[in-house]
């Protein structure tokens, strides 16, 4: 946890991402395993607990021999440390924040993994007037921000809006999607260059899949963030498209999905790279467009499947992770958001302002 200092009121700002273990051992994934059925899985099917536990040792020890395998070890919580840290540094240059007499600590926490979310806001409830939950995800349903929402509710209560604010609609900011496209297009080489050769070239734009119709073939009675994760989508192809650097002739989406719970996006990368490559395109690129930083889905589980496709010339374009203009904008984000969660306090609390 680091702190960012100006005088006054205290606000801890929690930076909440799924996380994935650092030490690659089975005692390490068991629980992780356990939790992530529990609180996603679960959301969408129920289970009885001796089932829980016989996917949990399954899905660790499958995890555990195909990351030792492939070599692969997760970034993901060593990408959230940096982020937390490159944030901090930003909210001491930020303009919104000068002179309002507030003090500011940033912290990491996890939903699978240590530190845990739930042990970080019992940490800063105990030292802060406020907490800021930022989930680093940009699209909201109950399996991406959806655990923060519960946990703040297990934790806190329903009348919680005097104590916390979750973070929320970070993916239809304007501002995000500039520097979507500038890390974009900075991460290609020479071999994308030329409106030439933008016919047969194409983008998958990945991001988590979700569900379309539960067991039953019903609409999921969870939110599930469909109509947010296309818009999004669709916002991002028209301004690539548009971009007068763009080089590409196509972009498809490329979801990731889970294979539990019922019918999810067709909309798959799989499925992306089997019509780029039916429709002749020579080289692809894949952005994780739907996550701010790299994990075992993106830059494993999506990037084998990019890395055994067909194309001459493919490109695997990593998430945005601690780049420093992405540290800006969540800092002037956070900066914005604690503007209103000043007034959200003395409505919901009474706390004066400055106290």
């Amino acid at each position: 946890m680091v702190d960012v200092t100006v005088n006054g009121r205290r606000y801890s700002v929690v930076l909440v991402t799924y996380g994935e273990v650092e030490k690659l051992t089975v005692r390490e994934l068991w629980p992780s395993s356990r939790k992530i059925i529990e609180v996603i899985t679960r959301k969408i099917v129920k289970l009885p607990k001796l089932l829980i536990y016989m996917i949990a040792d399954y899905r660790s020890a499958k995890h555990y021999f195909d990351w030792k395998l492939h070599r692969y070890r997760s970034r993901l919580v060593e990408i959230n440390r940096k982020q937390a840290l490159s944030v901090k540094e930003a909210l001491r240059r930020e303009p919104r924040l000068a002179g309002k007499g507030i003090e500011i600590e940033v912290a990491d926490a996890y939903y699978f993994v240590h530190p845990s979310l739930e042990e970080v806001l019992e940490r800063c409830n105990q030292r802060s007037d406020g907490i800021l939950v930022v989930p680093m995800i940009p699209v909201e349903s109950a399996f991406s921000c959806g655990p923060a929402c519960q946990m703040v509710i297990d934790r806190f209560g329903e009348d919680h809006l005097g104590k916390l604010r979750v973070a929320r609609g970070f993916w239809m900011d304007e501002a995000l999607h500039r520097i979507y496209l500038d890390h974009l297009f900075s991460s290609l080489s020479s071999e994308w260059e030329g409106s030439g050769k933008r016919e047969k070239q194409g983008l998958i734009l990945v991001i988590h899949g979700t569900i379309v119709r539960n067991r039953r073939g019903e609409k999921p009675s969870v939110f599930t963030g469909l109509d947010e994760t296309m818009e999004f989508f669709r916002v991002m192809r028209d301004k690539i498209m548009a971009d007068p650097r763009n080089v590409f002739g196509e972009v498809k989406l490329g979801c990731l999905n889970h294979n539990r719970g019922g019918e999810w996006t067709r909309e798959t990368a799989e499925r992306a790279l089997e019509e780029f490559a039916a429709e002749g395109f020579s080289s692809v690129a894949m952005f994780p467009f739907g996550y701010f930083a790299d994990n075992s889905e993106t830059d494993y589980e999506a990037k084998k499947q990019l890395d055994s496709s067909p194309f001459a010339v493919k490109r695997y374009i990593p998430c945005v992770n601690d780049s420093p203009a992405f540290a800006r904008w969540l800092a002037s984000r956070i900066a914005a958001e604690i503007e209103v969660f000043d007034v959200q306090r003395r409505v919901f609390s009474g706390a004066e302002s400055g106290k």
